[in-house]
């Protein structure tokens, strides 16, 4: 068994984080998203892989490597041209010698990975798609299955009021190799809108995988905050990374948790040396990162701080993401969906309009708007 994980796009919905930083390497609680990924597919089995990759590709290589420190396969295949969904597995082509699994890049979920491999080989069709129930089905594409679990047809964003189904792709796939030699090679295909529906009109048996699992796409800051408050608030257990410097890194301080400062306002997770002052408030929902510091009477929750960050005193963060290395004044006030690039320095009692994108190197300022 193996699998592919397509980590090609850009990230421009979370930009600026995404400036320097490949998408997948986005940290979840210290540990780039696409390590907590690699660690679910080791924990069912699966340790070959291959990245099908685009944008800012050395990051990645740079940090995983052949994949023998987390004890796995790593191979790289890097898009010059996006060819979408299906064009990036035919591209890789040479690189799959058996059933394989599909993965986003950006999907974090409670999927149990060892069960579809099952469900997959007792029905014995060509693809196995995962889905999920929804509430709203409008803003997915919808799987229609028979009582067999057989896929009849796809119904892409169907209005909610006349969606045939809830049941929603949830972009997970298990398919045989055989899938690869139905895809156009050299240009731009669709495995959804393309590749699918022409298999199930050749009579291919396609079937769906149903489940009430955890799912969430985190390619926007909004769903970045959401999956660490989820997680905080033990809506998903995290797989651990394959690396087991990585895997302990850092606290979580859950709601209940016993000895916790009396500043913290739980639940919190904090990172490897970090220096808070007894002074400042600290959550509910605030994460920060390795060697972060936290000056007297500074104010964080429902906050993401990557590995670095220091705050002033007497300056208030909340529903806001600072990425790494950023500095922020006394005083200052980052709220209300702020989005902080690297090494930005906000000065001193900094205020910013609602939703503010923060772009800086280290040697820029950047004042109140």
């Amino acid at each position: 068994m193996q699998a592919v994980i397509l980590v090609g796009g850009e990230g421009t919905r979370l930009r600026p984080l995404t400036f320097g930083t490949p998408k997948p390497m986005v940290p979840l609680f210290g540990i780039p998203f696409l390590e907590r990924t690699l660690g679910r597919l080791k924990e069912a089995g699966v340790n070959d892989v291959v990245l099908a990759a685009g944008y800012l590709p050395r990051a990645i290589e740079d940090h995983l490597g052949d994949g023998s420190r987390i004890g796995m396969r790593i191979s790289y295949v890097v898009e010059t041209t996006p060819l979408g969904t299906a064009g990036a597995l035919r591209n890789l082509a040479d690189h799959i010698t058996d059933s394989f699994f599909v993965l986003n890049g950006d999907v974090l979920t409670s999927l149990d990975l060892r069960a579809m491999i099952a469900f997959h080989r007792r029905h014995g069709g060509v693809a196995t798609l995962h889905a999920i129930r929804v509430d709203d089905p409008s803003a997915f594409g919808c799987i229609l299955r028979d009582a067999d679990d057989r896929i009849s047809s796809f119904v892409e964003k169907p209005p909610r009021h006349e969606a045939p189904t809830n049941e929603a792709n949830a972009g997970t796939y298990l398919l045989e190799r055989s899938v690869l030699d139905r895809i156009p090679a050299g240009r731009n295909v669709s495995i959804e809108r393309e590749t699918f529906p022409e298999l199930i009109a050749s009579g291919a048996h396609l079937v769906s995988f149903v489940t009430d699992d955890y799912w969430l796409d985190i390619g926007r800051p909004q769903q970045y905050l959401q999956a660490h408050g989820d997680v905080l608030d033990r809506k998903l257990e995290l797989a651990s990374s394959g690396d087991p410097a990585l895997s302990n890194r850092g606290r979580f301080w859950y709601v209940g948790a016993v000895g916790a400062p009396a500043n913290f306002r739980l639940p919190v997770f904090i990172g490897e040396g970090v220096a808070i002052d007894s002074s400042a408030i600290v959550g509910p929902y605030a994460v920060i990162g390795d060697r972060c510091s936290v000056a007297a009477g500074a104010e964080i929750r429902d906050a993401i701080l990557w590995d670095g960050v220091e705050i002033g005193a007497g300056a208030g963060i909340s529903d806001a993401i600072l990425a790494s290395d950023v500095c922020v004044g006394s005083g200052a006030r980052v709220t209300t969906g702020a989005v902080v690039g690297h090494r930005a320095r906000i000065a001193a009692d900094a205020q910013f309009e609602p939703d503010a994108r923060i772009v800086a190197d280290a040697e820029t300022i950047a004042t109140p708007t």
